[in-house]
């Protein structure tokens, strides 16, 4: 089995020791990814904006390996307020059109108070 780690360059990955995508027997798992934007280390404070962001960057670790948002067939979001989860269903709903992953809302606290959404995903490498 070949396993290839992939990185977006975030702080977190190297501080923490994970890698933001693994792609293994032709999945790939991305790791919860924040709404932060990584090139400005800044992190808005409307959770739909983060919601964006955080979906930004998965596509971009998606596309990395060979897949994207719409080969993603399970996805968790982890709030620590559940009624922020509302304000990113127009957010959700465009990106995952195609897809329609099977989906999981958990609440539960993040590591930094400013965080108010983490994303996760599982997706297929794309069919080409």
């Amino acid at each position: 089995m070949s396993v290839r780690h992939i990185s977006t360059g975030s702080p977190f990955e190297e501080k923490i020791g994970y890698s933001r995508a693994v792609v293994a027997d032709g999945w790939v798992f991305v790791a919860g990814t924040t709404g932060y934007d990584y090139e400005t280390m800044t992190m808005p404070e409307d959770v739909a904006d983060q919601c964006r962001n955080t979906l930004n960057t998965i596509g971009k670790a998606l596309e990395e390996a060979g897949s994207s948002l719409d080969d993603v067939v399970r996805v968790n979001y982890i709030l620590p307020n559940g009624a922020d989860f509302e304000k990113c269903w127009p957010v959700t709903s465009e990106v995952f059109a195609k897809a329609k992953p099977a989906a999981t809302m958990i609440i539960a606290n993040l590591m930094e108070e400013a965080m108010k959404i983490e994303i996760e995903v599982t997706a297929r490498v794309s069919a080409s």
